[in-house]
This record gives structure tokens, C-alpha cells and sequence, in this order.
């Protein structure tokens, strides 16, 4: 059998996402027959942990500087897990270096800047993915089967609630996301993408909105040390300049309503991601990533008696990447999403074929966030092709 090719990667970034796409790459080939494989080359971060990570992780090499890696004629793909505030930088530098690239969300500190590395990448005729790892997940894939198969007729409500409660503690430190130069914006923005990708994938587009927002606790301590998701509280006070909570109405396209809401104050919620959709024939629930193996779908055609939600068990071979994986009933966890997504680009790379998601994608989500922004400073809607195009 004859070698398969290699893809060279270089990721920049070793924190939490970090992690998980080091656990993408060191499991796709044994989970998914492919074609390509990648091969960890660099590890890029900053600070003294860096080497050891790599060492740990299993990285050919480490460096403390991206724009070397990404000069670098051996590598093929850039991994962006960096901090948000360098998406933008990096994405268009590796793009016209013609490297492919993977990006985690969201993809930019602001709109312009979005339109810029969606430019680059098409430029540069470059495969490029954006980090909506929630897709992937085999529960959202069977629903959006069962959505496009017209199994729930006409759409006529969309439900998406993501709630954490990590900030509940009013001494919970100042922390990278709680700053806007860091971060962009706080829950709108960070789960908020999450909810509205899977709004546009499932349903399609938005056409207008209306939002409320609220910050709860406005100061916070002073983080004296930050490590990833970790930090600790010094003795000064600093102010939360970000959302702790936001919700929206939206008017989609084909005529749905939608209903979304992203808090960090859900108190007894780690990660619930909970997604409703009702439509003319049946609908959907999907309870999250607390319970992401389950999918919840009524079919208003089932006989007289006979109807009422029924639980599908993710995990059978034809249900979506369920045959990577194990016998239906011993269930995947996050990490295996972010695997299928390794999989599809790594798959996109060999075919030299767009990827779902892409970076227009990631655009299109923060065009509907921005205009949630506008639609709560005007305290009026705003329609999402008024804010901006492509």
C-alpha cells in the first residue's frame, strides 16, 4: 500500500482549544479512513510551557513565533487557536503565504475585519473552516437530515438557549473574556455564535432582528494570574465592559420566528446548548451538549395514539460520523466533534473542495451578531442586510 500523503500543520495556540484540536489531529486517522494525514509539525504559543506542551502532545516541533511558522515552505495548514484578537493577523498572513487555514470562532474582532480574512482566503483560493464544532455533532447532523428530507414540513419556530453559569461567583476574576479589547464582546459573541450558526445551517438565513442585553456584575477583581480558562483574583477592581447575557427575537428568511438566548448566569448549566425547531409535520429538540447523544422528534404523521416525542439514540451506523466510533449506547463525547471537524477539512484538502463551514460562514454569524448590536442601541430591528455585505 502506497504511503499516504502528508498535511503538515502549524497551530498557533495551546491553551483550551488548543487541546482539543491536538485531540482532533491525533485521532482522525484511526476514527476515519482519509485519504491525508496530518502530521503535528509546529506547536506555537506564548510562554515557558510551550516546549513541555509540545513534548506532551506529541509535536515535532515548538516555536514562540507565528510569523515564522507560517513562512515556513513545510507547512500546509495553519490552525488558528489563538486569542480573537489575533485571528485576523494571522488568517491573512497565512492565507497569502497559500496556506490553508482553520480558524476558531468567532472569526474576527469586528465585522470589517471578518470581511478582510473572507477576502484573503478567496484571494488566495486557499480551504478554509471556521470552528462551529457544534455541527459536527452527530445529533445536529441527523436533525439537519431529517430537516432537509422535509420531515418537519414548514419551519415555523426556531428555539436556541445556551446557557453556562461560570459567572455567577461576583468574585470570579476579570478574565480575558470579560474584556472587549480581548474578546470583541462577552456571551453574545461567544456562545451567541454557536446558537446563530445553527440557526443558519438548520433553518437558513436571518432577515431582522431585535435584542436586549445586560452586563449583571459591572466590576469584577483584577486577574493577576490567567491561564486558559483558569484565573486568579488579585485586590484590584476592574469593569466588566461586555454582555453577561443577551437575547434576541429574529424574522428569518423563509418565514420563521426565532427565538434565541446566551446567558453565563444559567446557575446549575456547565454547557447546555438546547436547540427547538417546530415545523407543519413534526419537530425536533436536541437537549445539548449536556446530553448530546439524543435526539427528541415528533412526527405529527405517526398514527392517531401513537404520537408524542420520541428519543433516537445517537450512535447507529448510518446516523452522521456515528461509524468512526463506537456500537450505538457506548456515546462520543465534545472532543469527537472537533475530530469531525478535522475530518471534513483534512477531506476538503484532498478533493481541493470548500468546506462547510467556511470563513463566509463565520461572516455571515457575525453580520446577524452586529446587527443584534445595532438593533439594541437603536431599541428598534434591524435588518441583516443593512449591515454589512460581502
Amino acid at each position: 500500500m502506497a504511503e499516504k500523503k502528508k498535511i503538515n500543520v502549524g497551530m498557533i495556540g495551546h491553551k483550551f482549544m488548543g487541546r482539543l484540536h491536538n485531540h482532533a489531529y491525533t485521532n482522525v486517522e484511526a476514527a476515519f479512513d482519509i485519504q491525508s494525514r496530518p502530521v503535528k509539525k509546529v506547536l506555537c504559543g506564548i510562554g515557558d510551557d510551550v516546549p513541555e506542551t509540545a513534548k506532551r502532545w506529541g509535536w515535532e516541533e515548538w516555536s514562540n513565533d507565528w510569523e515564522a511558522v507560517v513562512a515556513r515552505d513545510d507547512i500546509d495548514l495553519i490552525d488558528i487557536v489563538a486569542p480573537s484578537k489575533l485571528h485576523k493577523e494571522i488568517a491573512i498572513a497565512a492565507a497569502e503565504a497559500g496556506k490553508h487555514v482553520f480558524c476558531e470562532k468567532p472569526l474576527a474582532m469586528n465585522l470589517q475585519d471578518a470581511k478582510e480574512m473572507v477576502h484573503a482566503v478567496q484571494k488566495a483560493s486557499v480551504v478554509n473552516t471556521i470552528g462551529f464544532n457544534y455541527r459536527k455533532t452527530p445529533a445536529i447532523s441527523l436533525a439537519k437530515k431529517l430537516i432537509d428530507d422535509g420531515r418537519l414540513g414548514r419551519i415555523f419556530h426556531f428555539r436556541g438557549l445556551y446557557s453556562q453559569d461560570w459567572l455567577v461567583d461576583p468574585e470570579f476574576p476579570l478574565a480575558w473574556r470579560l474584556r472587549e479589547s480581548e474578546a470583541g464582546a462577552g456571551s453574545s459573541w461567544d456562545l451567541g455564535a454557536h446558537v446563530v450558526d445553527l440557526a443558519r445551517f438548520l433553518v437558513g438565513e436571518i432577515d431582522e432582528v431585535i435584542g436586549s442585553q445586560m452586563t449583571f456584575i459591572k466590576e469584577r477583581p483584577v486577574a493577576k494570574i490567567e491561564d486558559g480558562l483558569t484565573a486568579i483574583a488579585g485586590d484590584e477592581m476592574g469593569i466588566v465592559d461586555v454582555d453577561d447575557a443577551t437575547s434576541f427575537l429574529a424574522k428569518f428568511e423563509a418565514g420563521a420566528m426565532g427565538l434565541f438566548e446566551m446567558t453565563r448566569y444559567g446557575t446549575g448549566h456547565k454547557n447546555e446548548n438546547r436547540i427547538e425547531i417546530y415545523g407543519s409535520k413534526g419537530g425536533i429538540i436536541w437537549p445539548g451538549f449536556e446530553n448530546q447523544n439524543q435526539l427528541y422528534f415528533y412526527d405529527a404523521e405517526d398514527p392517531d395514539g401513537e404520537r408524542g416525542f420520541r428519543r433516537i439514540q445517537i450512535g447507529e451506523g448510518s446516523h452522521p460520523y456515528s461509524s468512526g466510533w463506537w456500537p450505538v449506547g457506548h456515546n462520543i463525547g465534545f472532543g469527537e466533534t472537533f475530530v469531525h471537524e478535522v475530518y471534513d477539512l483534512l477531506t476538503a484538502i484532498d478533493h481541493k473542495a470548500e468546506v462547510s463551514p467556511s470563513f463566509v460562514d463565520g461572516y455571515k454569524c457575525q453580520e446577524i451578531l452586529a446587527a443584534v448590536d445595532q438593533s439594541i442601541a437603536a431599541r428598534s430591528w434591524v435588518k441583516v442586510s443593512e449591515v454589512g455585505n460581502l
